[in-house]
């Protein structure tokens, strides 16, 4: 049976009827319409349906809607400004760290969530940080740069502010 709650999702308040058994990335694509968060794997293997609640990285095909009520979460789409890029997003168009871009939304927000918790990561914080996140197109070299330029480019932004 259907029950009402309210996400908070980029900021923004949704009111929405769930099942009890209904998985955070099917609410977040077919009920609030954003289509950034990918469903890949659906057993937690892949991370390409990667969120941030709270600023941790979860992954949203394990995850049940009505667990994350009255938690911050955020989605790829919550976190530019405008047209401007989040700095993570704005690294990896740089350093060419996109290939097909499924797995990039996944892959950034984890790279965000680790950027805030260690703001300038060794090379091999940077791969512990993303191991949850799959791949398929890449040898990760691009990725890992983007992340240690975003931490360059998130140091500029503080130093600047």
């Amino acid at each position: 049976m259907k029950q009402p709650i309210t996400l908070t999702v980029n900021g923004e308040p949704y009111e929405l009827l769930v099942n009890p058994t209904d998985f955070l990335v099917d609410v977040i694509r077919d009920q609030i319409g954003l289509t950034g968060t990918k469903k890949g794997c659906g057993i937690g293997d892949c991370g390409a349906c990667t969120v941030l609640v709270d600023g941790k990285p979860v992954l949203s095909c394990l995850t049940l809607a009505v667990s994350v009520q009255g938690r911050e979460i955020t989605t790829i789409e919550g976190l530019s400004s405008g047209p401007e890029l989040h700095p993570v997003q704005q690294a990896f168009v740089e350093k060419g760290a996109i290939q097909c871009g499924f797995c990039t939304p996944g892959m950034i927000l984890s790279a965000k969530a680790l950027l805030d918790r260690i703001p300038n990561p060794t090379e091999e914080e940077i791969k512990r940080g993303i191991a949850g996140n799959l791949c398929r197109c890449t040898g990760y070299v691009k990725i890992v740069e983007a992340i240690g330029h975003a931490a360059e480019l998130l140091a500029q932004e503080e130093t600047h502010g």
